[in-house]
Protein backbone atom coordinates (compact mmCIF):
# COMPACT_ATOMS: atom_id res chain seq x y z
CA UNK A 1 0.00 0.00 0.00
CA UNK A 2 1.50 3.26 -0.83
CA UNK A 3 1.09 6.28 2.23
CA UNK A 4 1.17 8.91 -0.03
CA UNK A 5 4.08 11.91 -1.45
CA UNK A 6 6.87 12.85 1.21
CA UNK A 7 8.19 15.97 -1.06
CA UNK A 8 5.55 17.14 -3.56
CA UNK A 9 6.48 20.68 -4.21
CA UNK A 10 10.29 23.00 -3.99
CA UNK A 11 10.89 24.50 -0.62
CA UNK A 12 13.79 26.95 0.60
CA UNK A 13 16.77 25.57 1.83
CA UNK A 14 18.47 27.33 4.71
CA UNK A 15 21.63 27.85 2.82
CA UNK A 16 19.42 29.30 -0.07
CA UNK A 17 19.27 26.27 -2.27
CA UNK A 18 16.28 24.40 -3.23
CA UNK A 19 14.89 21.42 -2.73
CA UNK A 20 14.45 19.09 -5.92
CA UNK A 21 10.79 19.09 -6.83
CA UNK A 22 10.10 15.39 -6.39
CA UNK A 23 7.33 13.32 -5.74
CA UNK A 24 7.98 10.50 -3.59
CA UNK A 25 5.92 7.24 -2.14
CA UNK A 26 6.39 5.38 0.68
CA UNK A 27 5.38 1.83 0.72
CA UNK A 28 3.59 1.21 3.72
CA UNK A 29 4.74 -1.90 5.82
CA UNK A 30 2.06 -1.57 8.32
CA UNK A 31 -1.10 -2.89 6.65
CA UNK A 32 -2.38 0.96 6.09
CA UNK A 33 -2.51 2.31 10.03
CA UNK A 34 -0.53 4.82 11.41
CA UNK A 35 2.28 3.57 13.27
CA UNK A 36 1.37 3.65 16.97
CA UNK A 37 3.05 5.65 19.36
CA UNK A 38 6.62 5.18 19.74
CA UNK A 39 6.79 2.74 16.59
CA UNK A 40 8.79 3.90 13.38
CA UNK A 41 8.74 2.04 10.22
CA UNK A 42 11.75 2.66 8.01
CA UNK A 43 11.71 1.31 4.17
CA UNK A 44 14.40 1.47 0.99
CA UNK A 45 12.74 3.94 -1.53
CA UNK A 46 13.34 1.50 -3.94
CA UNK A 47 16.46 3.24 -5.76
CA UNK A 48 18.87 0.70 -4.76
CA UNK A 49 20.78 3.38 -3.20
CA UNK A 50 21.00 4.44 0.98
CA UNK A 51 17.87 6.73 0.77
CA UNK A 52 15.32 5.56 3.53
CA UNK A 53 11.36 6.69 3.75
CA UNK A 54 11.04 6.77 7.66
CA UNK A 55 7.17 6.76 9.00
CA UNK A 56 6.72 7.98 12.72
CA UNK A 57 3.46 8.18 13.19
CA UNK A 58 1.85 10.28 10.44
CA UNK A 59 5.09 12.31 9.84
CA UNK A 60 7.15 11.12 6.85
CA UNK A 61 10.64 11.89 6.66
CA UNK A 62 13.45 11.12 4.73
CA UNK A 63 17.19 10.20 5.56
CA UNK A 64 20.49 9.48 3.47
CA UNK A 65 24.05 9.68 3.14
CA UNK A 66 25.75 12.42 1.32
CA UNK A 67 27.47 11.94 -1.80
CA UNK A 68 28.88 10.07 -3.40
CA UNK A 69 27.91 7.39 -1.07
CA UNK A 70 24.23 8.27 -0.88
CA UNK A 71 22.07 10.65 -2.67
CA UNK A 72 22.15 13.72 -0.21
CA UNK A 73 18.07 13.14 -0.28
CA UNK A 74 17.46 13.49 3.48
CA UNK A 75 19.95 13.83 6.47
CA UNK A 76 22.13 11.39 7.79
CA UNK A 77 20.96 8.79 10.79
CA UNK A 78 23.43 10.56 12.87
CA UNK A 79 21.90 14.01 12.13
CA UNK A 80 18.61 12.40 12.98
CA UNK A 81 20.24 11.42 16.11
CA UNK A 82 21.35 14.97 17.21
CA UNK A 83 18.53 16.83 15.92
CA UNK A 84 16.14 14.21 18.37
CA UNK A 85 18.74 15.03 21.11
CA UNK A 86 18.69 18.97 20.00
CA UNK A 87 14.97 18.87 19.85
CA UNK A 88 13.79 17.36 23.04
CA UNK A 89 16.82 19.26 24.80
CA UNK A 90 15.17 22.59 23.63
CA UNK A 91 11.53 21.37 24.70
CA UNK A 92 12.46 20.35 27.87
CA UNK A 93 14.07 23.51 28.48
CA UNK A 94 11.50 25.83 27.30
CA UNK A 95 8.81 23.87 29.11
CA UNK A 96 10.39 23.99 32.35
CA UNK A 97 10.67 27.62 31.87
CA UNK A 98 6.96 28.29 30.81
CA UNK A 99 6.68 26.04 33.62
CA UNK A 100 8.33 28.34 36.13
CA UNK A 101 7.30 31.91 34.00
CA UNK A 102 10.79 32.52 33.50
CA UNK A 103 11.60 35.24 30.71
CA UNK A 104 13.07 32.68 28.27
CA UNK A 105 12.69 34.23 24.75
CA UNK A 106 14.28 31.69 22.48
CA UNK A 107 16.59 28.36 23.21
CA UNK A 108 18.43 27.45 20.11
CA UNK A 109 20.49 24.17 20.21
CA UNK A 110 23.73 23.48 17.79
CA UNK A 111 24.82 19.81 18.11
CA UNK A 112 28.08 17.98 16.68
CA UNK A 113 29.01 14.10 16.49
CA UNK A 114 32.74 13.30 16.48
CA UNK A 115 34.60 10.04 17.18
CA UNK A 116 37.20 10.42 20.10
CA UNK A 117 40.27 8.81 21.23
CA UNK A 118 39.01 7.28 24.77
CA UNK A 119 42.17 7.94 26.14
CA UNK A 120 41.25 12.01 25.46
CA UNK A 121 37.99 11.46 27.48
CA UNK A 122 39.01 11.26 31.13
CA UNK A 123 35.02 10.69 32.26
CA UNK A 124 34.55 7.77 30.05
CA UNK A 125 34.68 4.18 31.04
CA UNK A 126 36.62 3.15 27.63
CA UNK A 127 39.74 3.34 28.10
CA UNK A 128 41.05 2.03 24.38
CA UNK A 129 40.25 2.93 20.69
CA UNK A 130 37.39 5.16 19.87
CA UNK A 131 33.85 6.57 22.10
CA UNK A 132 31.24 8.75 20.04
CA UNK A 133 31.25 11.96 21.73
CA UNK A 134 28.51 14.46 21.25
CA UNK A 135 29.17 18.32 22.30
CA UNK A 136 25.67 20.08 22.71
CA UNK A 137 25.84 23.86 22.62
CA UNK A 138 22.61 25.45 24.29
CA UNK A 139 21.98 29.17 23.59
CA UNK A 140 19.37 30.91 26.05
CA UNK A 141 17.98 34.52 24.82
CA UNK A 142 15.97 36.27 27.70
CA UNK A 143 16.29 38.56 30.20
CA UNK A 144 17.33 35.83 32.32
CA UNK A 145 18.96 35.96 35.89
CA UNK A 146 22.24 33.61 36.15
CA UNK A 147 20.84 31.19 38.96
CA UNK A 148 17.82 30.98 35.74
CA UNK A 149 20.33 30.21 33.53
CA UNK A 150 22.49 27.59 35.60
CA UNK A 151 19.09 25.62 36.25
CA UNK A 152 17.86 25.65 32.62
CA UNK A 153 21.79 24.22 31.92
CA UNK A 154 20.96 21.78 34.48
CA UNK A 155 17.76 21.10 32.88
CA UNK A 156 19.09 21.07 29.54
CA UNK A 157 20.98 17.41 30.35
CA UNK A 158 18.02 16.18 31.85
CA UNK A 159 15.90 15.50 28.78
CA UNK A 160 14.26 12.53 28.24
CA UNK A 161 16.31 11.49 25.37
CA UNK A 162 20.10 12.76 26.74
CA UNK A 163 18.81 10.50 29.73
CA UNK A 164 18.37 7.33 27.16
CA UNK A 165 21.52 7.94 25.58
CA UNK A 166 23.52 7.95 28.60
CA UNK A 167 22.29 4.97 30.29
CA UNK A 168 22.51 1.47 29.25
CA UNK A 169 20.32 0.70 26.20
CA UNK A 170 19.52 -2.73 25.53
CA UNK A 171 18.08 -3.19 21.40
CA UNK A 172 17.00 -6.53 20.27
CA UNK A 173 16.57 -6.89 16.73
CA UNK A 174 14.59 -9.89 15.37
CA UNK A 175 13.49 -11.07 11.86
CA UNK A 176 10.00 -10.70 10.95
Amino acid sequence: MVVGPLLDEEAARPNGGYWHKARRTMTDTNGGATPSEGTVIVTEDGSGGFTRQILAGSHRLVADEPAPTGNDEGPTPYDLLLAGLGACTSMTVRMYADRKQWPLESVRVTLRHSRIHAKDCAECETKIGFVDHIDVDVELTGDLDDTQRERLMYIADRCPVHQTLTSEINITTTSS
